[in-house]
């Protein structure tokens, strides 16, 4: 299962605050035949890291996580701040082994996770709830609104 992800198995960069992996920037390959992967011709790409759990079954299981901030956007690619990366989760039942032993065999119990598969694009949250709704933004409004009126009104 785990050969699914080595092409874009990395290891995830130290710190949260800025990833250097992120492919601001690139331009998509024309070429079809060495088309990058879904997760990496995303506006949101990711990688995978493999965690491992010795006690639990599997063993081995891929996360996504983001390889940028905001978001790929525009013709170039450029990193838009506007949006935000988010990782997508999927919850999924593991086994968990319990320190009980049965018959010289590990007892299991079922347990749900929820685990990153993706990531993608979300518009980032305001700073000001009240911007949007402001008197200058709807000055400016009317504004733009009266220069696109035709003048027999």
């Amino acid at each position: 299962m785990l050969s699914a992800f080595h092409h874009t198995l990395q290891p995830e960069p130290p710190g949260r605050q800025h990833n250097t992996s992120c492919p601001a920037g690139s331009r998509p390959a024309a070429d079809k035949r060495f088309r990058l992967p879904v997760n990496l011709r995303s506006a949101s790409p990711w990688a995978y890291r493999i965690s491992y759990d010795p006690t639990r079954y599997p063993k081995y299981i891929p996360e996504a996580y983001c390889l940028c901030k905001g978001c790929l956007m525009g013709i170039f690619g450029e990193e838009n701040f506007h949006f935000r990366s988010t990782p997508v989760y999927m919850p999924t039942v593991i086994l968990r082994r319990t320190s009980s032993c049965a018959g010289g065999r590990y007892v299991y119990t079922e347990d749900y996770v929820t685990i990153p598969v993706g990531c993608t694009c979300v518009p980032e949250q305001e700073k000001e709830a009240e911007s949007v709704n402001s008197s200058i933004d709807k000055q400016e409004m009317k504004l733009l609104v009266s220069q696109n009126k035709p003048s027999s009104e």
